[in-house]
């Protein structure tokens, strides 16, 4: 049995490994089409073949390649990004694309190492919640409201005299 000699690009190669079979496994009764055509099977076939190639490499990589072990899992950041997701998921209905993207970066930021927020972080923050709005919400159609719930007027029941 050969020796693993780069951990991480191991466990990766495995994840990319694991995520491929499954993108196979849920499109193989859809149909394919043609990359012209594409059936609702296309992409997630394709990127399943992709992913297990990425995957294939990265383990014959960290057989053959010396590299850095696995350290311990950073549960405090993990914590703190999981918590930007939900607090994202929660805010988006209620508030908006326009105050769950900020809300999604400013907590994860908490989580590294140099959370220094200055004008120019604050100007990128802005630009990124507008790019989003721009090419997701009005471009692509995606179903995210800009301003939420919180904001349609509608007065709820136990605020009515």
């Amino acid at each position: 049995m050969p020796k693993i000699r780069a951990e991480k690009d191991f466990w990766a190669g495995l994840l990319y490994v694991v995520l491929a079979a499954a993108f196979l496994w849920f499109g193989r009764d859809y149909k394919m089409g043609t990359a012209a055509r594409m059936g609702p099977g296309y992409f997630p076939i394709t990127l399943g073949w992709i992913l297990g190639g990425f995957g294939v490499v990265s383990i014959i990589r960290s057989l053959t390649t010396d590299g850095e072990p696995i350290g311990g899992i950073a549960w405090k950041k993990l914590s703190i990004l999981t918590l930007s997701v939900i607090a994202f998921a929660v805010i988006l209905p209620k508030l908006g694309l326009i105050f769950a993207l900020p809300a999604l970066v400013g907590i994860s930021s908490l989580g590294s190492e140099q959370s220094e927020y200055n004008l120019k972080a604050v100007l990128a923050l802005v630009a990124l919640t507008a790019f989003c709005i721009l090419v997701f919400v009005k471009g692509l159609g995606v179903p995210m409201p800009i301003f939420g719930a919180w904001f349609d007027g509608v007065v709820p029941p136990s605020w009515q005299r």
